[in-house]
């Protein structure tokens, strides 16, 4: 039996719970991933980033649009000039104020200033593009969501496929074990007549004993898969999961296949450089004029919350730094290099990628081949333990024999199922590798 424990594919995990602890529930592939799509936790954070990058983009329309600002101050003075200016803002100067020693010593004055300003760009071509970049990064983060979305839903293939299999071994050992028991039947019969000795007896024992063990572990297999299903689909662990059969693989499709341009990661990585192109551009432009507007309207007074005096000032400006040190030039010279970067990573990514793909290809032709071997192996097995069962009856064969047999069976149950297992995650892998995006 220890065979059939090295075909066991499982997910590792140290912690166990009694099964008759815990809920069973069936599940479909589909379910899984719907409930994937709309609880898990990365698929919530993509979204949120979404949104955090759409807001940085609306940020932007205050290229174009005014900004209003109102105030309302109080002071008190006797400072001279200050004293003066407040009379001549409140328009209340009279001829007794150019006397020379009110004008040195004024008493103390009051003004009470209300100011509405107003402030509208006009023309900043840096902040267009700014602007423009931060539409791309709207885009980045919406290729980025959608490559989550395709990440986790090949997870969630992929998790399931492993509680198949986990299933399906579980399956396995209980079969081996009804054999079993029927050969320890026999066994203990036979021996009973005076005709086997007693350690054929104990050497079927030992077998029964170490499939109940296996079986103990294969059900926690059962629960940490399952475990490991609940938390991509975004709810608590603690359901064992019934899940279709392992059942029949997938067809074979782009046995060739190349990397689509228009994959969602490639996209995003084509954005960011895009975005960056327009934070250069964004840069270059900071040597051009800039052309902004603006509007002030005034009222003072000397008691609070009057208006007895207003007025107006109303302007434009044109402004164009012609020299900052270097910081523009070094600043534009580091942003060209970020760009390179980022188009060299694309590059990288894209071979990487192609790489992976003619990897998994080769890995399923490999499983598709090894799995109509299995399916000849276990034809010939379960007959080979039927012709030694038939024969042990008779006493034509010893208990070695038949459950070496029982075991060969197992194991190559088992190795078929892996075989299944591997060319239907290996399918699901292609799938995601190759999938395209349309923006």
């Amino acid at each position: 039996m220890n065979k059939i424990l090295a075909g066991l594919v499982i997910l590792s995990c140290s912690v166990t719970f009694p099964l008759n602890a815990q809920q069973s529930l069936p599940l479909s592939l589909e379910e899984a991933l719907n409930s994937a799509l709309k609880n898990n936790s990365e698929i919530i954070q993509a979204s949120l980033d979404e949104e955090r990058a759409d807001a940085m983009f609306k940020q932007t329309n205050a290229v174009f649009l005014p900004q209003v600002k109102v105030s309302y101050t109080a002071m008190g003075t006797n400072n001279p000039l200050n004293a003066f200016g407040f009379k001549l803002q409140q328009q209340s100067i009279g001829a007794s104020d150019f006397n020379p020693e009110v004008l040195n010593n004024p008493s103390a004055t009051q003004n009470f200033f209300t100011k509405a300003e107003w402030q509208q760009p006009i023309l900043n071509m840096d902040m267009l593009h700014m602007r423009r970049a931060a539409n791309e990064q709207r885009a980045v983060y919406t290729f980025k969501s959608k490559r989550t979305r395709e990440f986790l839903a090949f997870e969630v293939r992929k998790a399931y496929a492993q509680l198949q299999l986990a299933q399906q071994a579980k399956k396995v050992l209980e079969e081996g074990k009804e054999t079993i028991n029927a050969i320890y039947i026999a066994t203990d019969n036979r021996f009973e007549k005076g005709l086997l000795q007693k350690s054929d007896v104990l050497n079927v024992q030992v077998q029964v004993s170490a499939t109940e063990s296996q079986l103990a572990q294969a059900g926690s297999n059962v629960r940490n898969a399952s475990d490991y299903l609940s938390s991509l689909m975004g709810v608590n662990a603690g359901p064992v999961y019934t899940v279709d059969a392992i059942g029949d693989v997938l067809p074979a499709e782009n046995a060739d296949a190349l990397l689509p341009e228009n994959r969602a990661d490639f996209q995003a990585l084509q954005a960011a450089i895009t975005a960056q192109d327009q934070v250069i551009r964004s840069g270059k432009m900071a040597y051009m004029p800039k052309l902004n507007g603006f509007a002030e309207y005034l009222i003072n007074d000397n008691d609070a919350f009057g208006f007895g005096s207003d007025s107006y000032l109303v302007g434009a400006q044109l402004s164009w730094t012609l020299f900052n040190g270097t910081a523009t030039r070094n600043t534009n010279h580091q942003q060209l290099i970020e760009r390179d970067k980022m188009a060299q990573q694309l590059i990288h990514q894209k071979e990487q990628a192609q790489l992976e793909l003619n990897k998994t290809l080769r890995q399923e032709q490999d499983a598709r081949l090894s799995l109509q071997q299995y399916d000849a192996a276990v034809e010939q097995a379960a007959e080979a333990l039927r012709i030694l069962q038939n024969r042990y009856q008779q006493g034509l064969t010893s208990t070695n024999d038949v459950l070496q047999s029982q075991t060969l069976l197992s194991q190559q149950k088992l190795n078929r199922a892996q075989a299944v297992f591997t060319i239907n995650t290996a399918r699901a892998y292609v799938e995601f590798l190759t999938s395209t995006s349309e923006q």
